[in-house]
């Protein structure tokens, strides 16, 4: 069997490109759903505050919730799998479990807080890993065509 071959930061940058394009179409459902429930005027500007911590509260969990779910189950996002890419556990090569699937999610928006650097570590990295791969003891690695 072939050791497994880290990713380079521009195949995990298309990825998360796709990735990008699912993610618009669930907020902007979530952003109708709380529009909604907060009575449907279209006029933000007009509704409370607790409207914009409300929305901004449930578009992070939306996300969150994409991509640790995603890593949890799969072990891959929509755009990991177009790009053939696959998040596993450093330690046993299975896909991460939920606790490290939300850790890597958490680190992952300090990185990219943090001007991208937790994302650009994977260019000094040896194996290619950025801080939430660190953090969540996970590698991402490329799939076979056709595994």
């Amino acid at each position: 069997m072939k050791e497994p071959v880290p990713a380079p930061l521009w195949l995990r940058l298309a990825a998360l490109g796709y990735d990008l394009l699912v993610l618009v179409a669930v907020w902007m459902l979530v952003a109708a759903l709380v529009l909604a429930a907060f009575g449907g005027d279209v006029d933000v500007a007009h509704q409370p505050p607790l409207y914009h911590v409300v929305l901004q509260a449930a578009l992070l969990v939306s996300t969150g919730a994409y991509f640790a779910l995603s890593w949890a189950r799969a072990g891959r996002t929509i755009g990991m799998r177009a790009w053939h890419l696959r998040l596993v556990d450093a330690a046993g090569g299975r896909a991460p479990s939920a606790r490290q699937s939300l850790l890597r999610f958490a680190v992952a928006m300090v990185s990219a807080l943090a001007v991208g650097l937790g994302f650009a570590w994977c260019l000094v990295d040896r194996e290619r890993r950025g801080w939430h791969d660190l953090a969540a003891r996970t590698r991402l690695e490329r799939v076979p065509r056709g595994g």
